[in-house]
């Protein structure tokens, strides 16, 4: 009788701590990208493996070697590039990621953004606008706008945000200012790191 109480109270033991773990893992636990780094064939107007397009008819460049753009990737072997145009238009993608970013939490993620001085015309700095949203290529929530990007090395930037609602999706954006643009420009995107929780500011 010892034995079947001892066991019994055992599993219920491991019941519990299993189930806190499984309520518990998607708040304490990273938030992945597919393809962070943006690893791919190098080919120009191609989306990286992993993300999709959210403009009409305009899609990004995997770098490095076209349109003029060598310079080396700070993480794996490529990177992505996206422009402006002086019609206005510009280039953006985005993507699903691992887990929901919970409403009222605080999350915070890094990425590694360059400026080519060579990019076939489309040379001057521009910035880059992240949004995040519960709907594929959405800009419900504004998380981040860089400053223009003017160095063609590689600078480090933090993004942190509180989510306004339960949101799954991430948008990044080619970005020059306020209103309608007309301006040749581009920026250079590498290696996201992966979601994580941080303090309220």
């Amino acid at each position: 009788m010892k034995n079947t109480t001892y066991i019994t109270f055992y599993h219920i033991k491991y019941f519990i701590i299993l189930i806190s773990y499984l309520v518990l893992q998607p708040i304490t636990g990273q938030i992945f990208l597919n393809n962070p780094s943006f690893e791919d064939t190098p080919s120009d107007a191609t989306t990286p493996m992993g993300w999709f397009e959210c403009e009409e008819y305009t899609t990004p460049d995997i770098l490095p070697g076209y349109w003029g753009v060598y310079e080396e990737a700070v993480e794996g072997e490529t990177y992505v590039g996206m422009i402006t145009r002086e019609n206005s238009t510009f280039e953006s993608i985005g993507q699903r990621v691992s887990e929901t970013m919970k409403e009222g939490y605080c999350y915070e993620f890094n990425i590694d953004l360059a400026h080519s001085n060579s990019y076939s015309g489309y040379n001057k700095p521009i910035k880059l606008r992240i949004y995040t949203a519960n709907n594929k290529c959405d800009d419900q929530q504004l998380i981040f706008e860089s400053p223009v990007i003017e160095d063609e090395e590689w600078q480090r930037f933090k993004i942190q945000f509180t989510a306004q609602k339960d949101y799954r999706y991430l948008l990044f954006e080619a970005f020059h200012k306020e209103g309608w643009f007309k301006w040749k420009g581009n920026i250079l995107m590498d290696n996201i790191t992966p979601i994580i929780h941080c303090s309220k500011a």
